[in-house]
């Protein structure tokens, strides 16, 4: 799985993308995150809170309980704001 961050997600954990492989029981948009936040540190930091960033599963805005499988892009942004 692809899995791309962007703003200052991208600046606080490090990398632009990176590619994983989903362990057995990693199913849904909440399953990942949690994992992501297991690896601790800028991980944990950045993603620690589900209300202020978005998730985007194959460019579609997606939910915590939606699926996930391997060979999905999942993209991690903040918010978009204006005025």
């Amino acid at each position: 799985m692809k899995i791309l961050y962007f703003a200052w997600l991208r600046t606080t954990i490090g990398c632009a993308e990176e590619e994983i492989t989903l362990p057995d029981g990693v199913v849904t948009v909440a399953d990942i995150l949690d994992l992501l936040r297991e690896k601790g540190g800028a991980y944990a930091a950045a993603l620690g809170e589900d209300k202020v960033i978005r998730i985007a599963v194959n460019q579609e805005y997606a939910n915590m309980d939606d699926p996930v499988k391997q060979g999905d892009e999942f993209a991690i942004f903040p918010p978009v704001t204006g005025g």
